[in-house]
């Protein structure tokens, strides 16, 4: 499940990427399908094993070019270990909303982009922020979640006053969106209720569904859960 739109971004191959808080992998694992080598980075060490799992089984089954590639890396998204104009393209997916001090994040990819690279970040819109926050109190105040919301405006602000030139807007998930509206009705802590397995499975069944890709791509227009903003460095 893409949020980041590869095409958009210009993802080639031989590029050297980053995927600043790749989670479980998603789009590391695009990258490597598209021949870049990927520099994998999360805070949370169980989900870089994952991803590196995973990684390493598509190299050793084929399912990646010869010559793509991937490091997996602990690493501060507010203090990022690489140095300045490393990277032909970074996604930063869905990580902005959690972190302490999100102009400093923004300014730390931008210097390790490099001049004419592209950058794509990725937040939750603020309208399905704005719901879930009315549903439930828990969706702001567990810990390690999100800490503010953002109007596209001042995300593309931010990034114009690093260096980013806007270039581009996405939405994407509208079925997420209900997925989240279901769980803050039901309880964040309540993973096993009916509803909320009911569409799980439902979800499931859409990543394997072209027919209904489509009806969530029309969707997208009204309720998103996502949006993305596509840059380059000036």
């Amino acid at each position: 499940m893409l949020t980041v739109d590869f095409d958009r971004l210009t993802v080639k191959e031989g590029d050297i990427v980053l995927d600043a808080g790749c989670g479980l992998g998603r789009h590391s694992i695009e990258f490597m399908r598209r021949g870049a080598s990927v520099f994998c980075m999360d805070l949370d060490l169980d989900s870089l094993l994952k991803t590196r799992y995973t990684l390493a089984d598509m190299k050793l089954q084929g399912r990646a070019p010869a010559n793509s590639g991937f490091i997996t890396h602990v690493g501060d998204a507010l203090n990022l270990p690489f140095k300045d104009e490393t990277f032909d393209k970074i996604i930063c997916a869905e990580v902005m909303e959690h972190v302490d001090d999100d102009f400093k994040a923004c300014s730390e990819l931008a210097r390790v982009l490099k001049k004419n690279g592209r950058i794509a970040i990725t937040v939750p819109t603020f309208f399905s922020e704005m719901i879930y926050d009315i549903l439930t109190h828990e969706y702001f105040t567990s810990p390690g979640g999100h800490v503010r919301k953002y109007f596209p405006s001042e995300l593309a602000h931010m990034m114009r006053k690093n260096g980013l030139e806007v270039y581009a807007v996405g939405f994407k998930h509208s079925f997420h969106t209900v997925w989240w509206i279901i769980r803050s009705v039901v309880g964040l802590h309540n993973a096993n209720h009916p509803l909320t397995k009911a569409y799980h499975e439902f979800l499931t069944l859409g990543l394997f569904s072209k027919f209904m890709r489509k009806v969530e791509l029309f969707f997208n227009y009204f309720f998103p859960k996502s949006v993305v903003i596509y840059a380059w460095k000036k």
